[in-house]
């Protein structure tokens, strides 16, 4: 169901890492914040933190609702990131939010140290994950998977869509220690069915197929995968879905389960081709013996231009197109 709202309440502006190509597709308006502001009426003990990036996060329902539990340290992520560990060490769930790119790249130690190496309970949202910024390399975190998969003791999800998105925000609550989300926002689509549901750890098959192609996707790649799967549908190719929604810990045996049933695999991902979903696949396969040929969409190592989403999509080889191509072609 598609809302609407003012911008001085949500902060919708075009082009501020809203997903594209969803004008023909159900969407949710800030799913996450709004989601949030309810879990915050059931739970007390939960407290929300931004780093002046509350308009950019969807985490303004929560600050409106809540505002005796919202903090903005301003623009210091280390900040942000050490006062969440402190929150959580007097017993609050400390849901933060910034931009992945910040997070990563200026307060990795502090995830590291203060937050997973602690156990404490820290629910990092980053918005903007890999090359959904048109602000160019200085904003664009194409790598975050790679750095946090590093991380001991710390969960990471890439949610698909406003359905899982939203259980997503209700499920870290309960998931031991610190947990890195990679947040949408905006007009998020929905892609999933009513009676999807998100289980830490366990890749969800989508989508069945004849087992000559299987792609395995991740975050709002998956959308495309199975927009993917139906254009070659048309061509005579029954391709196969598997979302893996948990990065880590990562779901080998379902993933291999998976592989073993298909001629070849394409994997999808927003994210460089290398410390990412396909890395995961690769590994899990070659420790098992595993062999199928496989095309990896994702991103070459290198910074990337500023542009709309559409053009950086197309340019960098991670839209719609691609996909189909990987899956038709298997190139």
């Amino acid at each position: 169901m598609s809302t609407t709202t003012g911008p001085e309440v949500f902060g919708q502006t075009r082009g501020m890492g809203e997903l594209i190509d969803v004008a023909d597709k159900e969407t949710v308006l800030a799913p996450f914040g709004t989601e949030l502001a309810a879990l915050g009426r059931e739970r007390p003990e939960i407290v929300a933190l931004t780093a002046d990036m509350g308009r950019y996060s969807d985490i303004l329902p929560f600050r409106d609702e809540h505002p005796d539990r919202f903090f903005n340290v301003g623009m210091a992520e280390q900040n942000l990131v050490a006062t969440a560990a402190g929150l959580a060490k007097v017993g609050k769930i400390a849901y933060c939010t910034t931009y992945s790119v910040f997070v990563t790249r200026r307060a990795y130690d502090f995830v590291a140290i203060a937050c997973a190496h602690s156990m404490a309970n820290v629910k990092i949202f980053a918005g903007m994950p890999g090359l959904m910024n048109g602000y160019g390399a200085t904003h664009q975190a194409t790598e975050d998977l790679n750095m946090m998969r590093g991380i001991a003791d710390l969960t990471i999800i890439d949610p698909c869509d406003a359905v899982e998105l939203r259980q997503v925000t209700r499920a870290v609550a309960d998931i031991p220690g610190t947990v890195y989300v990679r947040l949408l926002r905006g007009k998020v689509p929905v892609e999933l069915p009513d009676d999807y549901e998100f289980i830490p750890g366990v890749a969800a098959p989508l989508r069945s197929g004849d087992g000559s192609v299987g792609i395995v996707s991740t975050g709002y790649m998956t959308g495309r995968a199975l927009d993917a799967a139906r254009a070659a549908s048309e061509q005579g190719i029954e391709a196969s879905v598997l979302h893996v929604p948990t990065i880590k810990p990562f779901d080998t045996a379902g993933v291999l389960e998976f592989a073993g049933r298909h001629d070849r695999l394409v994997v999808a991902e927003n994210h460089k081709r290398t410390g990412g979903l396909a890395t995961l696949v690769t590994e899990a396969m070659f420790d098992a013996g595993l062999l199928r040929p496989m095309v990896r969409v994702g991103l070459d190592d290198g910074f990337f231009e500023c542009g709309s989403q559409e053009y950086l999509e197309a340019t960098y080889g991670v839209d719609l197109p691609r996909i189909v191509r990987a899956v038709v072609d298997g190139v």
